[in-house]
């Protein structure tokens, strides 16, 4: 018992050290950002004057206004074609690796890989950079985790209903629109909040395909293009922002994700 109870301590020890190392600087971070002083490390009273700041930043909003922009449209795309994708390949029941390489691909693949592909496939057929290029760039992206999501519920689907529905003569379309969709939907769901989050804190893909100027940055690429003279606490409170919304949508997916998986 003793040498058992000292192996869970010792677990229990590491696992907390662990986490300490994890969020220990977020934490700090936040705290930070409510700071009155200039100075973002001494803390010198509490304030939220650096949020207000924000507010009346030109180029925070702009490049805000491109972020949110750029998850939305990609989102949905890549919500359509990832639920598209997984429906047609667990409808054929029979895949081979390769085709589960090539949809997990964007997944695996190194950030800074898939972006130099994406930019020397623009550059081929002489696009121009700007907003557009990284909505199809995150669509790409973010298609492979959408795709994943939904084919986890489609595990436990039942195709006898889709089989029954067409046998009563309804339409490919009214089969999809009033009995396969809402038994998937929950998971499209959280497939589209995860990758708005994806999206939102994506910053290397966007960086390699965005054009030049302020009309298609995004925000990762404010922040990175600031934090380069230094930290402030207008920095600290801009990345609360943002590590405070892809926190809910994190949550809000993992909440619907974990009950596509329990049905």
């Amino acid at each position: 018992m003793t040498s058992s109870r000292a192996r869970i301590f010792g677990l229990r020890t590491i696992l907390v050290i662990v986490f300490a190392f994890l969020y220990i600087p977020i934490a700090v971070l936040v705290a930070l950002s409510f700071n009155q002083g200039g100075l973002p490390t001494v803390w010198s009273g509490f304030s939220l004057k650096w949020y207000a700041s924000l507010a009346g930043n030109a180029a925070i909003l702009s490049a805000a206004l491109n972020t949110l922009i750029v998850a939305l449209v990609s989102t949905a795309i890549a919500t359509l074609l990832g639920t598209l994708l997984a429906i047609g390949v667990e409808m054929r029941r029979q895949y081979g690796s390769g085709l589960e390489a090539l949809i997990f691909a964007p997944m695996i693949i190194p950030d800074i890989v898939l972006a130099v592909a994406l930019l020397s496939f623009f550059s081929m057929l002489d696009f121009t950079l700007g907003l557009h290029t990284i909505i199809l760039a995150h669509v790409v992206f973010n298609l492979a985790f959408v795709c994943s999501v939904v084919r986890a519920r489609l595990k436990s689907f039942d195709w006898s209903i889709v089989e029954a529905s067409a046998d009563l003569g309804a339409s490919a379309l009214t089969t999809f629109r009033r009995v396969t969709l809402p038994v998937i939907l929950p998971a499209v769901v959280a497939g589209a909040l995860l990758a708005f989050t994806l999206s939102v804190d994506e910053f290397i893909i966007a960086f390699f395909t965005a054009g030049a100027g302020r009309a298609s940055t995004t925000l990762p690429m404010q922040i990175y293009s600031m934090i380069r003279f230094g930290i402030t606490p207008e920095i600290n409170a801009l990345a609360t922002i943002v590590m405070a919304v892809s926190i809910t949508a994190l949550t809000l997916s993992q909440r619907l994700n974990r009950g596509v998986i329990g049905q």
